[in-house]
């Protein structure tokens, strides 16, 4: 039998994807196409399958291109200096958030998708920093601006944007969609041929486009082709799981929306074969993992379900729903793995916890985040109920009390806040995917009030903009700012260090109580180098805790080190004293640890 070569291989499997999204069409015009599109006539790479494009040195910084600003310089000049400064050698990647023009949703109402922001800078900025660390950019493929070409032209009827949208007749029955969001789905506009109703998952502003038009297709085809040649490696597919509207139903993750995921991978991965691809589908969990597909959808997906779970941890002092979750979460196969984080530029989602907490805990939750200065966004049950969708808060000051059933407005301020903070960070850090650090995380940044005031969005508490001069005197004193970014940027440091800690290395949740966390991580057989054991263990309360080492089960044959402070673990000591909030990493030694 003889072998087929990228290109025929590619056109195959295209073919495939094609009989499923259009299967009325001449599939062979389309492919043809697409292949142009991507310049795949010209280069074609077969990609390997099941390859892991990450290990344990991969780290990513998640930021706006204006987050920080320095007066007379563009903010992406800025960004670039501070992360060649202060991250390099520490991060090995940066998602940088829209950056294209756009007109609401602080970048995410895309008005032009091939341009850069005038506001930032230029694409020669862009890549610069994609040249010293991988670049992350966001697909916002669900929807455009109101006020893009595309959306005018919808309006004048004419191409390219009068058939690219979804009308929809508002008498049609659409109570089964379901969406995070209380505003009407429909909006109304006024084009040349009269009154039309367009299709708006997020807002009137965000018009979703119309995806069984090929033609939308390969609009976002070349724009991938474009992002491509100028050095994004990571491609965030946002809110792609809206993406496929079919009348009648939840228009939620629709197959058709999983065979779309499935064919921008095979074009992206024979076009350049260490691209990788995240969805961001903030979703109830099964649903979420469904986006890896058979290792041929996304590469990464979002560990949603694990902010709201590890704050509600801290908050708490008890380990419970994180360790149920963590038993039930299955290792992702080579190929795949998870995006970890703990906070962004929205907020806590609250779908991926339902299910794992009940809803008098996430109730709990929702109060004691409002005490510490939080806000509630909300999404619109079928059934015209309000359910909160999200808490908007920073997570320095989401950690600043915990739940200890006062209703005083101090309730629970324990002077553990920063303690509680990083014990949060340690614990991503250890756990099986790559983690993703939110700039105003790294840099604890507290709520910003005045933002939210002067935008009225509940999500702008936790975007605020730094001065560069002020955050550098910050970074330079004795500030919480400068404590915390220290420490963080050590134990990703020494995390990147540790084969265990590989994103795809093997994970064992352990059993010592609610107040205690506990992880094992394991690098596998396959791999072939040094073997590597690591236990994590953390306190995740706000008092002292002790842990027997007989409840550990270390074979005391090895040499157990403390990877943080670098004490010998074994000997007389009987049992492991952990002080509030404390965390250790303790790695095996003298032997085949496994």
């Amino acid at each position: 039998m003889t072998e087929l070569g990228p290109e025929q291989h590619l056109r195959t499997r295209l073919a495939a994807h094609l009989q499923v999204l259009y299967p009325d069409l001449d599939g062979e015009v389309l492919i043809d196409q697409m292949m142009g599109a991507m310049a795949l006539d010209q280069r074609c790479f077969m990609p390997e399958a099941h390859k892991n494009h990450w290990d344990e040195s991969d780290a990513l910084v998640i930021t706006y291109g204006d987050s920080i600003l320095r007066e007379g310089e563009w903010p992406l000049h800025t960004l670039h200096d501070f992360l060649r400064r202060e991250l390099r050698g520490v991060l090995s990647g940066v998602h940088i958030l829209p950056f294209y023009p756009y007109s609401s949703d602080d970048g995410f109402s895309v008005i032009n998708y091939v341009e850069v922001n005038p506001s930032l800078g230029d694409w020669q900025d862009v890549s610069a920093i994609a040249r010293d660390f991988d670049l992350m950019a966001d697909l916002v493929i669900n929807h455009c601006s109101s006020r893009s070409l595309w959306f005018e032209n919808f309006k004048q009827r004419r191409d390219p944007g009068q058939d690219y949208f979804v009308e929809v007749d508002p008498s049609v029955d659409l109570s089964a969609v379901v969406r995070p969001r209380t505003s009407p789905l429909l909006s109304e506009v006024q084009t040349l041929d009269g009154k039309r109703h367009v299709w708006c998952t997020f807002s009137h502003d965000q018009v979703d486009l119309n995806f069984e038009n090929p033609k939308v297709l390969l609009e976002f085809i070349k724009i991938i082709r474009h992002y491509l040649d100028m050095g994004v490696r990571i491609f965030r597919l946002d809110a792609v799981a809206f993406l496929w509207k079919i009348p009648g139903t939840s228009s939620l993750n629709l197959e058709q929306t999983h065979e779309a995921v499935r064919l921008l991978r095979s074009l992206i991965e024979h076009a350049v074969p260490d691209a990788i691809i995240i969805t961001e589908t903030n979703i109830p969990l099964r649903e979420n993992l469904a986006y890896f597909g058979n290792a041929n959808e996304a590469h990464m997906v979002y560990n949603f379900s694990l902010p709201p779970l590890l704050i509600n941890t801290l908050v708490t002092g008890s380990s419970r729903a994180l360790k149920t979750w963590m038993m039930g979460m299955p290792a992702a196969q080579d190929g795949t793995t998870y995006f970890n984080f703990i906070a962004s530029h929205d907020g806590i989602g609250l779908r991926p916890a339902e299910g794992l907490l009940g809803d008098d805990e996430i109730q709990a939750l929702v109060g004691v985040m409002q005490k510490s200065g939080g806000r509630v966004s909300w999404r619109a049950l079928a059934n015209g109920e309000n359910r909160p969708y999200e808490i908007n808060i920073s997570l320095f000051d989401a950690m600043r009390r915990r739940l200890d059933g006062s209703e005083s407005d101090n309730g629970g301020e324990d002077g553990y806040q920063e303690q509680r903070f990083i014990c949060a960070h340690a614990l991503m850090l250890a756990v099986q995917g790559v983690p993703a650090f939110y700039i105003h995380s790294l840099l604890a940044t507290e709520n910003d009030e005045n933002r939210v005031l002067h935008t009225s969005h509940n999500r702008s508490i936790n975007r605020h903009q730094w001065s560069a001069d002020d955050l550098e005197e910050q970074l330079a004193t004795s500030s919480h700012h400068a404590r915390i970014f220290g420490v963080l940027k050590e134990l990703i440091a020494l995390r990147s260090t540790q084969a265990a800690f590989h994103p795809n290395a093997a994970q064992y949740p352990l059993h010592l109580g609610d107040q205690i966390f506990g992880i094992r991580r394991e690098t596998r057989s396959k791999d072939l180098r040094a073997p590597q054991t690591i236990v994590a263990l953390y306190n995740i309360s706000a008092e002292a805790q002790a842990i027997p080492l007989s409840e550990l089960n270390l074979d005391p044959r090895l040499e157990w080190t403390d990877l943080l402070s670098g004490g010998q673990v074994m000997g007389d000591v009987g049992s492991i004293k952990l002080p509030p909030y404390a965390y250790c990493w303790f790695q095996a030694s003298g032997g085949d640890s496994r």
